[in-house]
């Protein structure tokens, strides 16, 4: 009692329950897992069975040999998609946000005000118009229909506003205008170096969502040579017989570049979250 919590040790409690729910949150990826290296005889074991096979693969084998799945290919589209969308967002929503945190200009409450609210509309009520344009575009069933929307996102414009408005001074903005600096290179040389924890999280964030969108993927690049991942997924999962071996091996190896992701930026995660709660 009386003592900060970063001040107060851990008992054996809360390691004890620690340890319980991260048990409990990869349990259902080990399992994949278990299958994915197991024969269609695993799945009927009763209990089922924890302990992996020896045919990861030959399951392997046989999902990226399926001719109409074009699994392989779908990993290459997931990684192109996933890479180009981050980008885009990490530059376009710091710019904006930097816009609407720092400069000055006419409706920039009123405008960033509407960009709040779209955040209140479901992206489902927007699918059939979002299919018409594409389909004038000529964009249909191409990667293009699937990068050009997520390029920037209201929440990535809101989040990066509320970063920088934070964490940059307004009075080192007005310094640097007053040795000479250009609005571009107050966002190059003062901007983009403070908001990097902020970046991270954004990136990470993005390329997890992007990589597992499936909704609209599978509505604009489903039946055509350019799926991405997780439309490959629910190809191997169609037809009157599902063989969960395949599926779960597909699954699992497309679970692969998320899990390095969020092993190599996951530290990152937690100090732009912490970093933006404290400042706010």
């Amino acid at each position: 009692m009386g003592r900060a919590p970063q001040d107060t040790p851990a008992g054996i409690g809360t390691y004890l329950l620690l340890a319980t729910t991260m048990l409990f949150a990869a349990f259902p990826l080990y399992w994949m897992f278990v299958i994915a290296t197991s024969n269609d005889e695993a799945l009927a074991q009763i209990p089922p069975t924890v302990i992996p096979g020896d045919r990861f693969l030959v399951n392997l084998d046989e999902v990226f040999s399926l001719q109409d799945v074009y699994f392989a290919a779908s990993l290459v589209n997931s990684v192109i998609v996933s890479t180009v969308v981050t980008a885009s967002m990490l530059f376009f929503c710091s710019l904006a946000g930097f816009a609407f945190a720092k400069l000055r200009f006419a409706g920039s409450r009123w405008l960033m005000l509407f960009v709040v609210l779209t955040l209140t509309v479901p992206n489902q009520l927007g699918v059939v118009a979002l299919y018409i344009v594409m389909g004038r575009l000529g964009w249909n069933g191409t990667l293009l229909a699937v990068i050009v929307p997520g390029l920037v996102t209201a929440f990535g414009v809101f989040y990066m506003r509320q970063f920088i408005l934070n964490t940059v001074p307004d009075e080192l903005v007005e310094s640097a205008r007053m040795d000479g600096a250009t609005t571009m290179r107050v966002y190059r040389s003062i901007v983009l170096p403070s908001i990097r924890p902020a970046l991270a999280v954004l990136g990470l964030l993005t390329f997890v969502a992007t990589w597992n969108d499936f909704q609209w993927p599978l509505i604009t690049l489903g039946g055509t040579d350019y799926p991405t991942s997780m439309v490959a997924i629910s190809d191997l999962a169609s037809g009157n017989y599902v063989i969960y071996r395949r599926v779960l091996a597909g699954a699992f190896v497309a679970t692969i570049p998320l899990l390095v992701m969020l092993f190599i930026g996951g530290r990152q995660i937690v100090r732009g979250i912490m970093e933006g709660a404290v400042k706010s």
